[in-house]
Order: structure tokens, then C-alpha cells, then sequence
């Protein structure tokens, strides 16, 4: 291959795999929009293991703040923050980043809204 080629090529594979790993927001909003529903966030919560940390529904573990009545303690902003960027929201915090998409959050918090309302 001509040397020409390759240091573009190589520009190129190294954009290509910084975007796979560090995703901006507009390309996760872009490849992963999904429906806004609590049927589709209590399946997000389930793809992403939330309960292996949080206490959701009155089920899960507590090695993290339980989420039951998180809406009706913070704001919903507040909680899109800790979904969409948590170092963000705490630089030392042990919650990972997911890369949700803006749908996926707002999904996430709706399933969140409909499963602290059914708490007694």
C-alpha cells in the first residue's frame, strides 16, 4: 500500500474506534432511540443489571442507593445526569457509564415512575 494511503487510512481506523468507545451524544441518540415506555426501561433496567447494584421495586441489592421513590426524591434532570454521565454527576462514583441514549434514559426514568408508584 502507498504511504499516501496509509496515514489517512490510519487517521480514519483511529476516528472510527475513539467514536466505538467515547460515542457522542448525537450518535448514541442517532443508533439508539427507542421507544419512551416503562415497558421498554424495565427492560433496559434488566439489560443492564441495575438491580445487581439498586434496589428497584422493592427488589435488587443495596450496594448502591435504592431507586424506589428516586423520582419523587430528586429531580427528574437529576437522574437523567446520573444516567446519561455519572462521573459527571460524582467523579469517584462506582456506577459505569452505560451510554444510554436520550430515549433510553427518559424510558429508564418512566419504568423508574410506574414501579416507585406501585410501592405501598
Amino acid at each position: 500500500m502507498s504511504r499516501k494511503f496509509l496515514l489517512p487510512l490510519l487517521l480514519l481506523l483511529a476516528l472510527s474506534l475513539f467514536l466505538l468507545v467515547f460515542p457522542p451524544r448525537w450518535l448514541l441518540n442517532l443508533t439508539k432511540r427507542v421507544e419512551v415506555s416503562p415497558q421498554v426501561g424495565a427492560a433496559l433496567v434488566e439489560k443492564h443489571d441495575c438491580r445487581g447494584c439498586h434496589v428497584i421495586g422493592g427488589q435488587g441489592a443495596l450496594n448502591a442507593p435504592s431507586l424506589d421513590d428516586a423520582v419523587k426524591r430528586e429531580a427528574e434532570e437529576t437522574l437523567y445526569g446520573w444516567l446519561a454521565n455519572p462521573r459527571a454527576m460524582r467523579p469517584n462514583t462506582a456506577m459505569p457509564n452505560f451510554r444510554l441514549s436520550d430515549s433510553e434514559i427518559r424510558a429508564i426514568i418512566a419504568y423508574l415512575k410506574v414501579s416507585s408508584s406501585a410501592l405501598p
